[in-house]
């Protein structure tokens, strides 16, 4: 095997998190928990759902034949492929220069493609910041047993908004004049909205408080939210110790500069990991599924409006309900094995798209119609979905908030961001430019790029489930750092004892016995 595939012996034993999985009262039956959950949804969560909307807006915006007439830059409201490449392309472009809520400015002072290209630059301009904030903060904020639930469904509140953006859409598709296209960009601001009206309902997190030497109230915040208000939770006394020493350590290893991300083999591979993923969640053919489905379908000879609109509806259905089942079930999965699964299954599936693609563009060139290619070609699309959500989408924030440490995790994040919207905007100004250039052979460059994909897996993924953010800190570094963390936590835990836990429900005490286990030395990963 591989040498960067080497067993990683940083890891902690899983102590906090063993714990935390044993406690057998649900989250619903906590009020404060249920509480932050409910409050972290539309603030934190919302960020996506701001992104899926402008994602599936401008997708079904290019179907509006109202929208095709205004901006076309050839006769009968047609576009060349650079053209449509940067209107779509403009909002990574503007994230990758790194604050929504200007949607309304698209439709009340945009009078040409230019403007409205301005427009998406200055529209993605903070999504960025938003997102590493965002993901950062429920990562940090959740009970440890329901972290990796709460991180994968920061992506799925994407298909919200996508959903939401489709079906605004297909209503105004038969509106005359510019208010088809009009409405859905005033209503474009309506998810910022809801999080600058919720965001002060959240509190801070107790990460960045107690590096702030604010540990009074790190620890109120965990006992509110993590013990039901119990001071005395003897979890949450192992949980801010273990919090307390992980950070001093990071900090005394960290010189808080960008020069961290390679200074050391573990934060190089890190930053490998980080960069790949950001390049391949844009780089495995979603792109055109999320700006080009219209493209797609006039290829293979389906050129209705109504009918494209209906597909694109579908699709937005079909992605929300794969990717709340795929989180509840994937979680349950190692993060490598879920990897592979992704990637492959792309590859697989891109490989019979292409295939079909062919056979349906050859036919349609001849002056016929292939219906069957036609049909595999839709099928295909649906069965992309589930296929590129069991990592890309679900774990991608999960598997970031866990890789890297607290001290340079918003700036890990951040590297991610960098790179995902480069890429984004790369193969967003590409994809129409290479189909209406090459047409179906453009599809064969994705699946040279899946098939990368597997490989990068295999040679830089590391294996991170079962563990909290502490236990996973020296993830690829000496082991010694993380057991003395794990000490720190034993110590305040009853000398190395842990025998139960109090866990409050429903606002009464209710005790959680845990089977007693004495903590042993280190065992391998």
């Amino acid at each position: 095997m591989a040498t960067s595939r080497k067993a990683q012996t940083g890891a902690a034993d899983p102590l906090i998190q063993t714990i935390a999985d044993q406690d057998r009262v649900t989250w619903y039956n906590k009020p404060n928990l249920r509480y932050l959950y409910l409050m972290l949804f539309p603030t934190c969560m919302g960020i996506e759902l701001t992104s899926g909307f402008d994602s599936q807006m401008i997708n079904a915006l290019q179907i509006v034949p109202a929208w095709q007439t205004y901006f076309a830059d050839r006769p009968n409201g047609e576009f060349t492929g650079e053209l449509k490449g940067i209107i779509a392309a403009a909002y990574s472009l503007g994230a990758m220069l790194s604050l929504p809520f200007i949607g309304i400015v698209n439709a009340n002072l945009v009078e040409d493609a230019g403007m409205y290209i301005t427009a998406r630059i200055l529209l993605g301009f903070g999504i960025p910041t938003c997102i590493v904030s965002g993901s950062s903060l429920i990562g940090e904020l959740s009970y440890p047993k329901e972290r990796a639930y709460l991180t994968c469904f920061f992506n799925v509140a994407f298909y919200f908004g996508q959903i939401t953006a489709a079906a605004i859409c297909f209503g105004t598709n038969s509106i005359a004049g510019n208010m088809a296209w009009k409405i859905p960009s005033w209503l474009q601001m309506a998810p910022s909205l809801v999080q600058m009206a919720l965001i002060c309902f959240i509190p801070e997190s107790p990460r960045w408080l107690i590096t702030k030497d604010r540990s009074e109230e790190a620890y109120d915040i965990l006992a509110r939210y993590h013990a039901e208000g119990n001071r005395d939770s003897e979890f949450v006394k192992a949980e801010f110790a273990h919090m307390q020493t992980t950070i001093q350590l990071e900090m005394e290893h960290s010189s808080k500069s960008h020069m961290d991300l390679i200074r050391t083999a573990g934060m190089r591979r890190r930053t490998l990991i980080t960069a790949g993923l950001g390049v391949f969640t844009q780089w495995s053919g979603n792109t055109l599924i999320s700006y080009y489905l219209n493209d797609i379908l006039e290829m293979i000879g389906r050129n209705s409006s109504i009918f494209k609109q209906q597909i694109n509806v579908a699709l937005s259905c079909w992605s929300l309900v794969c990717g709340v089942v795929i989180v509840l079930t994937c979680v349950r999965l190692k993060r490598v094995t879920a990897a592979y699964m992704c990637t492959i299954g792309m590859l697989v599936i891109y490989v019979a798209w292409t295939v079909a693609m062919e056979r349906a563009t050859v036919a349609i060139n001849a002056g016929r119609r292939n219906n069957a290619a036609a049909g595999a070609v839709l099928f295909l699309i649906f069965a992309y979905k589930p296929a590129y959500q069991i990592f890309y989408n679900a774990l991608t924030y999960t598997y970031m908030v866990e890789i890297w440490p607290y001290a340079e995790r918003s700036r890990g994040i951040a590297l991610q961001q960098f790179f995902s919207r480069g890429a984004s905007f790369a193969t967003t100004f590409i994809n129409p430019v290479g189909l209406e250039n090459v047409g179906w052979k453009y599809f064969i460059s994705y699946c040279v790029i899946l098939a990368l994909e597997v490989t990068y897996v295999y040679f830089f993924f590391a294996e991170t489930s079962g563990r909290t953010l502490e236990e996973l800190a020296f993830l690829f570094e000496d082991k010694e750092l993380a057991e003395a963390a794990n000490e720190a936590a034993m110590k305040a835990s009853n000398d190395a004892r842990v025998e139960e836990i109090e866990m409050p429900k429903d606002g009464k005490a209710a005790r959680g016995h845990f089977e007693e286990r004495r903590i042993n030395g280190p065992s391998s990963i």
